[in-house]
């Protein structure tokens, strides 16, 4: 059987599961020493992620193939180092959770925080809320028109503190508040909710968003964020403080089926970037290296 070697900038659940594959070798980084005394390698297919340096750069020319997650980081490689087109290949990130019915996972949660079952659900979470557009959720949710829906904020204990400080400003949400601190089942709130927004600065690919959407959740994104890619125009927020954004809401909080229509496009769409669909093309591509 023919091996792959492959090295990685950062690991991730792919690449977690390619090393426990027979045909795989994973070339990791030497020691001082060990680069004084031995030429370097380098890997088949290297797996780029973050910004460029001279290191990535050496990799990204060297490796026969490079991964990346979107065709943002594609096109700035290409641009930076003069590569041919077809070295790159694109992964999005890969969506691995345990699916379960969401109508029964949102009247779990419903029983859990009582919450009257009809409610709609509106959901915001990120590893790190402030640059993920924290503020500018709750200015979204403050000026809907749309009454019956709760909105809930996951996040670390530590993020959650410094929030408090803020939601003073947000008296008129208060009855529609859940926020919670470290909260360990944070699937079930993506398969519970209605809604997710993410009004990100960040331009890093948020995998938050591919997960909300395989979760058969409406979606909306900036346009500033890698993920705009896979999601459609209606999902699309021109900047964090997008004022189109509540009239979207409004209508599609309005309108029953227009929302059960596009949480299974959504769904739909999702199914294409699991773990297991994201192996088949990984495995093709080492099949053709």
């Amino acid at each position: 059987m023919h091996t792959t070697t492959i090295s990685y900038k950062s690991k991730n659940i792919l690449i977690e599961k390619l090393e426990k594959q027979s045909n795989i070798e994973v070339i990791k980084a030497k020691s001082f020493f060990s680069k004084l005394f031995s030429k370097k390698q380098h890997a088949d297919i290297y797996f780029h992620t973050g910004s460029l340096n001279e290191k990535s750069i050496d990799n990204i020319k060297n490796s026969k193939i490079t991964i990346v997650n979107s065709f943002s980081a594609k096109n700035e490689i290409v641009e930076s180092t003069k590569i041919k087109d077809e070295k790159i290949e694109i992964i999005y990130p890969s969506i691995n959770i345990d699916f379960k019915e969401p109508n029964k996972v949102k009247a779990k949660i419903c029983e859990e925080f009582q919450i009257d079952l009809e409610t709609k659900l509106i959901f915001f979470t990120a590893k790190n809320i402030k640059s993920s557009g924290v503020k500018e959720f709750l200015d979204i949710c403050a000026s809907l028109n749309y009454e019956n829906f709760k909105i809930i904020i996951s996040a670390s204990q530590k993020q959650i503190n410094n929030l408090q400080f803020q939601l003073p400003k947000y008296e008129g949400l208060k009855d529609k508040l859940i926020i919670l601190e470290d909260y360990k089942n944070i699937d079930d709130l993506f398969l519970a909710s209605d809604i997710f927004i993410l009004p990100t600065h960040n331009k890093s690919f948020s995998s938050n968003i591919l997960k909300a959407m395989f979760c058969k959740c409406v979606v909306f994104v900036t346009i500033q964020n890698e993920v705009k890619e896979v999601v459609d125009v209606f999902a699309s927020m021109d900047n964090p403080s997008d004022s189109t954004i509540s009239f979207k809401l409004d209508a599609i909080l309005s309108a029953e089926n227009d929302l059960k229509e596009i949480k299974e496009q959504n769904r739909k769409l999702a199914l294409e970037f699991t773990l297991e669909n994201n192996l088949v093309k990984i495995n093709h591509i080492m099949e053709n290296v």
